[in-house]
């Protein structure tokens, strides 16, 4: 029996993962004592994907992002004041 075709909608929310700044990903993290090398094997990424999502030099893509985005919004739900935290000022 063939699988059904995925709803096109349910394709583009799933897509449309939203993620918190690269800043906030590091304090959620930091709030939940976990360090990069854990959330990447949670995830089933190296280490240094990590390190590029906190950094800004990389956005995850699926199924990585949904991984990713999922934990992220269990930690801002834990840990809402380093969800809240505001970004640091860059120096001039």
């Amino acid at each position: 029996m063939p699988h059904p075709a995925p709803d096109p909608v349910d394709t583009l929310l799933t897509r449309a993962v939203g993620l918190p700044e690269p800043g906030t990903r590091a304090r959620l993290r930091r709030a939940a004592s976990l360090t990069q090398a854990e959330v990447a094997e949670a995830i089933g990424v190296h280490r240094i994907q990590v390190v590029r999502w906190e950094s800004g030099q990389a956005e995850p893509r699926n199924p990585h992002r949904r991984s990713y985005g999922h934990l992220l919004a269990r930690l801002a739900d834990q840990y809402p004041e380093a969800a809240s935290a505001p970004e640091p000022a860059e120096a001039s």
